[in-house]
């Protein structure tokens, strides 16, 4: 006999293989519900009082917040002026035409 690792470990993957071949749907289902519930402790605050066994700790809400504009923000600047539907007028109008002025 030797020492191998998997020439020893070979029984239980068997084992492992055939518990998963015969009743793989119904520990997929148990799995699932241990999650939720492990899930549902540790948002619940479980694991923080685990942790903090002797000390007292704040009561916290298990929720998050999330505030979303439904109206554009205000501003203390007054809008700016449509350049829309306004004539154009050159900066060399200002020099009677003479667009190369120093």
């Amino acid at each position: 006999m030797t020492n191998d690792p998997i020439y020893l470990l070979k029984p239980a993957f068997n084992f492992l293989d055939g518990l998963i071949r015969e009743q793989g749907d119904r520990l997929y289902v148990i799995f699932f519900y241990v999650c939720l519930g492990v899930i549902g402790w540790i948002l619940g605050g479980g694991l923080r009082r685990r942790l903090r066994a002797g000390k007292h700790s704040p009561p916290v809400a298990a929720g998050i917040v999330i505030c979303l504009p439904l109206a554009p923000p205000r501003s203390s600047e007054p809008p700016l002026a449509s350049l829309i539907g306004h004539d154009f007028q050159s900066p060399c109008c200002d020099h009677e035409g003479d667009c190369h002025w120093d």
